[in-house]
């Protein structure tokens, strides 16, 4: 399978080195590895630079920076989306990486045998791992029927049902469940094990701080999906005050009247299936 990949980077010059080594080492090897640097103030593109001298399937490209700031979702995918405007279309599968994670030899070996063995896959990925006190350890944010937006990977066709990635915070649930609308699975696989380097949110500013409540809504939760998943969250992070600063950011957004991700359809698609997953949990 033809593989291209998207890797938005923004000063990540301690780790992007690291992730395209790791890439290069692969032993099913990508067509294309494009990097979209997003305005760094580090030598992050020069380290990209002398990358993409060495092996032609890496290419650099330059961004200008939105902001100083790092912006959940919205920075993120402007900055992927840029990339994907730099390529063709001749490719399988298309996976959007973090700057900052390092995989196994044979990570895209076993990613690409999963959209082998069944049709109906629309996107795969492994798990995130940190380090704490010497040892690597599950990055336990997410439930293992999730893959995370550090390490996406699509087959082509369910890339194009979904019309793509959305800039906003919350894009990489939406873009599972608008698979799952559409009739794809998503497959997760828990022993390919990839170092995330840099522990997610880091660089996140306060004022981002009620986001996640707006995601909510723009995914048409409804309220009482939005205090459950509020408190899940919360609990995983284990910082309790941020229930409090996601309910906030589902008012917000409710008062403000901020436009929904997806249509009534969708969204009536989406309660059923978070109340569902709900319901599978608990009985």
């Amino acid at each position: 399978m033809k593989i291209y990949i998207i890797i938005p980077a923004y000063n990540e010059a301690n780790f992007i080195g690291k992730t395209l080594q790791s890439l290069i080492d692969q032993s099913f090897k990508a067509n294309r590895i494009v990097v979209v640097d997003d305005g760094s103030t580090d030598n992050t593109p020069e380290i990209v630079a002398e990358f993409a001298s060495k092996y032609p399937e890496i290419s650099l490209l330059k961004k200008g920076a939105e902001s100083e700031e790092h912006l959940p979702g919205s920075k993120v995918i402007n900055a992927f989306n840029k990339g994907l405007e730099s390529l063709d279309e001749d490719y399988e599968l298309i996976c959007k990486f973090d700057a900052d994670l390092i995989f196994p030899k044979n990570y895209l070996e076993v990613i690409t045998e999963h959209f082998h063995k069944d049709p109906k896959t629309g996107m795969a990925g492994g798990f995130c791992v940190i380090e704490k006190n010497g040892e690597w350890v599950l990055e336990n944010l997410t439930g293992k029927d999730h893959i995370r937006g550090a390490l996406k990977t699509y087959r082509k066709a369910c890339f194009k049902d979904i019309d793509g990635l959305k800039p906003a915070m919350g894009w990489d649930t939406l873009d599972e469940l608008l698979a799952q609308y559409y009739g794809w699975k998503i497959k997760t696989n828990d022993r390919l094990l990839v170092k995330h380097l840099k522990p997610t949110g880091k660089n996140y500013n306060k004022s981002s701080k009620y986001n996640q409540g707006e995601a909510f809504y723009r995914l048409r939760y409804g309220f009482i999906i939005s205090l459950i998943a509020s408190a899940k969250l919360a609990l995983r992070k284990g910082k309790i005050s941020f229930f409090s600063d996601y309910m906030q950011g589902f008012f917000k957004a409710k008062k403000e009247k901020r436009p929904y991700l997806t249509n009534e359809e969708e969204g009536r698609f989406i309660r059923k299936l978070r109340w569902k997953k709900m319901r599978s949990k608990l009985f």
